[in-house]
């Protein structure tokens, strides 16, 4: 089974759409250690019609991230329409994504998100409406439903396709569990035996042992990666290495680790301006790839205070010193 858009692997690797995570800096450093495709963070369909300049900032990318795709979120198929044509014209990224699938308050509350899922002619007019306005390929992200009663991934998955969806990544949970209770890989194999184009699976992988434990149980066309990659890039190259057969290569010690970091901040800096707000956003990832190390609280309690990237590096060269040969947990 192909995706319409070019994959290094038969099967991809994609970093998901994460709002405040899934920004190029991030989507660059995982495709440099073996994230076949990336997503941008959700965007709404609304501040790309009315052509906000920050909204539409948030959709530039450089070329190594390619195959990328822009997701986009609304509840109305007109608008959504719009947003698609705009961006395949101002961006050409290799695929547009619907978002079927945030549970978010703020994006749930407009019936955008997973709040479409209420209203499946809603959904079927939505990704009629964005085929017909884009000559790229069109793929959804779903969950299983609105809520227990409503939960019925093969039917929700089954129309996507009727109506023209080309790739279904699909989060087995409903919007109201959030991200509670386990993702249920079940229903992802279930989607995959009903459909007949790639279905990517979601949900719970924490490990590199994960995606191939998913790859095996569904059978999915590709794995999607979210909160298991957050200061965690190499899951990536990891996990590449299991599905290829080979031995799995061993977890970076500190030393890389806050290499990688650092490379990080720099491309955010760059891409997003040497600014006190850059430093100040970016102390999330720097805590996330400080998990499992030596006195990794006291380290992150230091990072958290940073409000310069100057500051985070001789934090990490502190550390460095006193901890000559640290082995990460």
């Amino acid at each position: 089974m192909h995706f319409p858009y070019r994959t290094a692997h038969e099967v991809p690797l994609f970093l998901a759409p994460m709002a405040g995570v899934s920004e190029s800096p991030f989507r660059q450093i995982c495709r440099r250690f073996g994230a076949d495709v990336v997503v941008s963070e959700f965007i709404s369909s609304v501040g790309i019609s009315l052509g906000i300049d920050r909204v539409l900032a948030d959709m530039r990318f450089e070329p190594i991230e390619r195959p990328i795709g822009i997701q986009i979120y609304g509840a109305d198929a007109a608008v959504m329409a719009k947003a698609a044509a705009m961006v395949t014209e101002l961006f050409q990224p290799d695929f547009v994504d619907i978002n079927f699938g945030c549970p978010v308050k703020k994006v749930v509350r407009n019936n955008g998100g997973s709040g479409c899922l209420k209203d499946m002619t809603l959904v079927r007019g939505i990704i009629r409406a964005v085929r017909q306005a884009t000559q790229l390929p069109v793929t959804v992200k779903i969950r299983s439903g609105w809520d227990e009663p409503q939960r019925d991934p093969v039917t929700i998955a089954l129309q996507c396709q009727d109506a023209g969806a080309q790739v279904l990544t699909l989060h087995p949970r409903t919007r109201t569990q959030m991200y509670q209770g386990a993702a249920d890989w079940d229903e992802i194999a279930r989607v995959v035996d009903a459909l007949d184009i790639p279905v990517v699976g979601n949900g719970d992988i924490k490990t590199p042992e994960d995606v191939l434990a998913m790859r095996e149980s569904t059978r999915c066309a590709g794995i999607m990666i979210a909160r298991g990659s957050f200061g965690n890039p190499w899951l990536f190259a990891q996990a590449r290495d299991l599905l290829a057969g080979r031995a799995k290569r061993p977890d970076p010690r500190p030393t890389e680790r806050f290499a990688v970091a650092l490379e990080h901040a720099r491309l955010a800096l760059r891409l997003q301006g040497e600014t006190r707000k850059t430093a100040l956003e970016f102390r999330k990832h720097l805590g996330w790839y400080t998990k499992g190390l030596r006195d990794a609280t006291e380290l992150r309690q230091r990072l958290f205070t940073i409000e310069s990237m100057a500051a985070a590096e001789a934090i990490f060269a502190d550390y460095l010193a006193e901890n000559a040969a640290p082995i990460a947990a």
